[in-house]
């Protein structure tokens, strides 16, 4: 959700995740609440000799397409991070291996985009065995069409529980 929507069809897609960002500051305000872990994990944008800090300060920046994210879902001193070369949170990072330590079994996965990045993320989720839950206003595409076609091959494909973050079923609402 850090991210500078520098690429093409960024302002459509600003369009759908702004509603989504707001949605996951107040989720990540229930994670706080339950003291669960908030990890981020980020695109490193090709930046190889950047860090996540740097990425979000240089979201932050007043010409920055996609500022109102960045604003929105600061990252708070105790949360954690993880730069991403590729669409999966776990394909060539330590993600895994921080969930292991943190002694995670469940993700809640939220973000953009649905029908790319979370569900590639989702996808590894799922063969690492990971229980998952994606909140459904809590992700977006840049359409509604291909966030719907997203989230019904998640939960069809690898059984992700797909539902509101605002629904009683969802842990820790």
């Amino acid at each position: 959700m850090i991210n500078d929507l520098h690429f093409e069809h960024g302002e459509r897609l600003l369009k759908h995740a702004l509603p989504v960002a707001k949605n996951i500051a107040d989720l990540k305000k229930v994670a706080y609440r339950n003291h669960l872990p908030v990890i981020y994990v980020n695109d490193n944008y090709g930046r190889w000799q950047s860090d996540f800090r740097h990425l979000v300060e240089h979201c932050l920046h007043k010409d920055v397409l996609g500022k109102p994210l960045a604003e929105l879902l600061k990252p708070g001193e105790h949360d954690y991070f993880v730069l991403k070369p590729q669409f999966s949170g776990f394909f060539g990072t330590p993600l895994n291996i921080l969930l292991e330590h943190l002694g995670i079994d469940t993700l809640i996965i939220t973000g953009v985009a649905g029908n790319m990045c979370v569900q590639f993320t989702a996808n590894d989720a799922y063969m690492n065995h990971y229980r998952i839950f994606i909140p459904s206003d809590c992700v977006a595409s840049n359409s509604q069409e291909e966030n719907h076609e997203a989230l019904k091959t998640m939960e069809n494909v690898i059984k992700a529980t797909i539902t509101p973050s605002t629904d009683k079923s969802f842990p820790f609402s």
